[in-house]
């Protein structure tokens, strides 16, 4: 066997660490090897060369593949390496190369190991040399993984950053001028638009200058970077989770409520008819969730059905309707006085990115002057400087315009106790002016019913329905957490009110607004505000919690504007009421639409309220 003709197939390899170790370059193993088999009197058949790849177990090497096919071809019998971690460092694969040998009777020569596969010894140390090896990939690896797990516990998320965040010192933080962009499409994508139709508004609006898919819109909301989060090796069978290590984009709230969306959102959905309560309403008997039916009459009315297909329930719509009315009424009240005018100009104020925002501008600005530059020098070409230029412009001009909205809500000065403010002036002005209050403050029924399917999809996650009597009624409305916590929190302060039902000492039934209201002295600053445009009175009651009556003075004529706890140890109550036949104290009626009184001392200096 020892004087059978050696053809070598020399195999050389340098993956990307090796080639900052000295001696370990292609050429200096070519060299090396051909030495060798001059000395040894092999005759050279091909050079394999497999470069920039480790010698991992599972990696796909070319050349080797190359190699052991011509070995079973019958055109070499000899393997030359320099060193056995050339070839191989798992035992796993060097079990299967040793196979491979001992079946096409060929042959393994190491330059820098003495390796002899033809008899046990030899095997067995090719077996310690390659464990070593293996043993050191590890080690390798281990170390690598776990420099990474520190790096990225620290912010330093691998990868391409996400769209809402940009490097600062290979760290990713939240980027000024494009996190609305991700941002708007949680929202979206939370009020119900499909993924689709979020990229058609994006491509209508022609955001960032670019094309969206709906995969792209799909991605953003499947990234756990924007609730602040990592997943490594997501698609794999063993993924690993990082919790906190970028600041969060968008709640975990809304992140984990959009998931539970998916559903909700399917284009199974999409129909030709709007119902407001798909997929919403609980059946009254197994609590699963009704669909929806509609059959149209010849004078054109469309009635609307829920249907349990288990239980062979069927529920009208303006079965429960009305007895959900008064709510949404509130609801749409809330939602358009406080969180589309005035909670987000509190927000902004309290919030103020201001000087983020005009640092990150002046960034951008430089940035648009280097690729000018660039476009100059002859580093872009003019197609690559007009794609560069109409983003980084598009960013510059959203900037602009968020800054100037931070100078309105400065000059404004809104605050908290100006959503008391207004929402008592709307209350009196449905009192004492119902014809014009009709006309200025736009009402639930008003809306069209995609309108109010939009609202719904915002504010109302099911309905659990019950009997009473036989008859179907609404046991429990289940809203979505995201839409009252800030209502929560303003209430929870004094900010805002609910209704509730409430009987006097002679049995009466009266509705009243409650708030928790605000400390005394706030109270006397906001009855006096008020009293710049109505002569609004001050009483003081007692309230018995145990069988919900309150108990006061009550002077024919007047009207329960608000009620609100001063002593709760001893049940007192503080009431605001109007005259019902008084008018504004203000000379222009129009003005108590359109103003909410200032907590100046100046009775006519008023703050104007954005056109609703």
């Amino acid at each position: 066997m020892n004087e059978e003709r050696k053809i070598a197939g020399l195999y050389i390899r340098v993956s990307t660490e090796d080639q900052k170790r000295e001696g370990f370059s292609l050429p200096e193993q070519e060299k090396r090897l051909k030495a060798m088999c001059e000395y040894k009197g092999y005759e050279i058949y091909k050079v394999y060369k497999d470069a920039g790849i480790s010698a991992k177990k599972g990696n796909h090497r070319p050349a080797f593949e190359e190699l052991l096919q011509d070995i079973r071809d019958k055109k070499c019998n000899t393997i030359v390496v320099l060193k056995l971690d050339r070839l191989t460092r798992s035992v796993y694969d060097w079990e299967n190369i040793l196979k491979f040998l001992e079946e096409n009777h060929a042959y393994l020569d190491c330059a820098n190991d003495d390796i002899n596969t033809t008899n046990a010894n030899g095997k067995m140390i090719s077996r310690i040399l390659t464990s070593v090896s293996q043993q050191e990939i590890e080690r390798t690896s281990e170390r690598t993984k776990f420099g990474m797990v520190g790096a990225i516990n620290e912010g330093h998320i691998p990868g391409r950053t996400p769209l809402g965040y940009k490097r600062d010192k290979k760290k990713a933080v939240i980027d000024e001028s494009t996190k609305d962009i991700a941002l708007r499409i949680f929202q979206l994508y939370h009020e119900g638009k499909s993924y689709q139709a979020i990229a058609n508004i994006y491509n209508a609006e022609n955001v960032l200058g670019k094309y969206w898919s709906d995969s792209a819109i799909y991605k953003i909301l499947q990234n756990e970077v924007y609730k602040g989060d990592y997943v490594q090796n997501k698609h794999s069978d063993h993924p690993t989770y990082y919790s906190n290590v970028v600041e969060p984009l968008v709640s975990r709230e809304l992140w984990e409520e959009c998931q539970v969306q998916k559903k909700k959102n399917s284009r199974n959905y999409c129909r030709s008819l709007t119902y407001l309560y798909l997929q919403k309403l609980k059946c009254p008997k197994c609590g699963k969730t009704l669909g929806g039916k509609a059959t149209n009459k010849k004078n054109g009315t469309v009635y609307f059905y829920y249907n349990c297909p288990d239980c062979r329930i069927t529920v009208k719509e303006d079965q429960f309707i009305d007895s959900i009315d008064n709510i949404i009424n509130e609801l749409y009240e809330y939602d358009k006085v406080v969180n589309q005018t005035l909670l987000p100009l509190i927000k902004t104020k309290l919030n103020s990115p201001k000087e983020k925002l005009e640092k990150e501008l002046s960034i951008q600005n430089k940035k648009l002057e280097r690729i000018k530059k660039a476009y100059v020098n002859g580093v872009f070409n003019l197609n690559e400087y007009e794609e560069e230029r109409i983003l980084v412009e598009s960013a510059i001009q959203d900037l602009e315009r968020k800054i100037k909205e931070c100078d309105v809500c400065e000059e404004l000065q809104f605050t908290p106790e100006d959503i008391l403010i207004k929402r008592d002036i709307d209350f009196i002005n449905r009192l004492l002016y119902p014809k014009e209050a009709q006309e200025n403050l736009h009402s639930w029924k008003e809306l069209s019913r995609n309108e109010q399917a939009e609202y719904l999809m915002k504010w109302i996650e099911s309905i659990e329905l019950s009997y009473d009597k036989e008859k179907i009624v609404v046991k429990k409305i289940n809203f979505r957490n995201l839409f009252f916590e800030d209502l929560c929190q303003l209430y929870c302060k004094g900010y805002l009110d609910v209704s509730r039902n409430v009987k006097d000492e002679n049995g009466n039934k009266l509705k009243i607004r409650y708030s928790e209201y605000l400390q005394p002295e706030k109270v006397t600053e906001n009855l006096l505000r008020l009293r710049k445009f109505y002569n609004v009175d001050y009483y003081e009651s007692i309230y018995y919690y145990e069988n919900q009556m309150i108990k006061f003075e009550y002077i024919e004529g007047r009207q329960i504007v608000r009620c609100f706890p001063i002593d709760e140890e001893n049940s007192k109550m503080g009431i605001l009421c109007v005259n019902e036949n008084d008018k504004t104290l203000l000379s222009d009626s129009k003005n108590v639409f359109e103003y909410i009184p200032s907590n100046n001392s100046d009775n006519y200096i008023m703050k104007p309220i954005l056109a609703l």
